[in-house]
């Protein structure tokens, strides 16, 4: 499986996590993308320092070719899976631990 598969299978994975299984349901809040918009900034200035520095190098033949700050545009669509899947299962398991007091 490639890199690109991988990211926009957990892309999409992330997306099913929110709006069905967690309901967290994070993906129709403004203060959702609010926070995604700060993340995502720095995400592309520590991509771009990682991957023009040869830090970080990936195999031509496992991503699409697009790159966006000098890293594979799948890092988006992965670093967006980790962000989603993260604050679903934080909210979720919050109220989990607030229903048992």
């Amino acid at each position: 499986m490639s890199y690109t598969e991988i990211a926009i299978t957990a892309f999409l994975l992330s997306i099913l996590l929110d709006l069905f299984i967690t309901k967290s349901r994070l993906l129709t809040r403004a203060v959702y993308w609010t926070s995604y918009a700060i993340i995502i900034f720095f995400q592309l200035i520590t991509n771009w320092w990682l991957t023009s520095r040869e830090i970080v190098m990936y195999d031509p033949d496992a991503i699409i070719g697009l790159r966006i700050a000098s890293a594979p545009v799948e890092d988006l669509f992965f670093g967006f899976a980790l962000v989603l899947s993260v604050m679903s299962l934080w909210i979720y398991w919050g109220k989990k631990g607030v229903q048992k007091k």
